[in-house]
């Protein structure tokens, strides 16, 4: 998994959890979009949703709340609701930021493995210097979300590597199971649900003061 830097051959990140706190945004704009057709939103409602597809999600709240609209137009005021949130702040998760720029600096590519829609993730980007990520997999940009492999394995040919020599970083069971499913040894940083054990597997309770010549040992 290593080049001869002693660093990953590439780095794969999750977004929404992972490298920015964005779930928070997510739930309460589902809370929103449920009070607004009077219906009821539970904790157990939210977090089902957490790292799946956004059209997964659209259904999901399409049917709780009997909406008459379509699941891409549910989406579509999920994305309103959080870009509005992120245009005012961003929530870098603890340590991300820093390891991710400590990647860039140090030249081991990564890549932006996030099932959120390309509009969503433009206001984040704006905020890191240019070329950060070589490579960015939008939900929207894929024919199979996670927990499909395709999201890992898009970003790992795109940088050319071979997905066994990619390490990728999740929050979610749902995002682990598609970075392990496509060959990545995966770092995982539970934030908002918990995550099962798995063979690729390895824990993390946070990314502070992880430096990139650290993440061989972690693997």
């Amino acid at each position: 998994m290593t080049d001869r830097h002693g660093m990953p051959a590439a780095v794969l990140w999750d977004m929404d959890g992972t490298l920015v706190d964005t779930e928070p945004y997510w739930m309460a704009t589902e809370h929103e979009i449920a009070a607004e057709a009077g219906g009821t939103w539970t904790h157990e409602d939210a977090m089902g949703l957490v790292g799946n597809p956004l059209l997964t999600s659209g259904r999901y709240i399409k049917d709780k709340l009997g909406l008459a609209e379509s699941p891409e137009q549910v989406v579509e005021r999920l994305l309103d609701g959080v870009v509005a949130r992120v245009e005012q702040e961003v929530p870098w998760c603890p340590g991300a930021r820093e390891l991710l720029l400590g990647l860039h600096e140090a030249g081991v590519p990564c890549g932006l493995v996030t099932m959120s829609y390309q509009r969503f993730v433009a206001p984040i980007l704006r905020h890191l210097p240019k070329e950060t990520f070589s490579v960015v997999v939008t939900g929207d940009a894929v024919d199979n979300g996670k927990p499909h492999p395709e999201p890992y394995l898009t970003a790992a040919a795109a940088l050319g590597v071979p997905p066994e020599d990619c390490l990728a970083i999740e929050d979610s069971g749902t995002g682990a199971s598609s970075a392990e499913a496509a060959g990545c040894t995966v770092l995982v940083v539970p934030n908002h649900v918990t995550v099962p054990p798995g063979p690729r597997r390895v824990f993390r309770d946070s990314l502070t003061g992880v430096r990139p010549d650290a993440l061989p040992s972690l693997g």
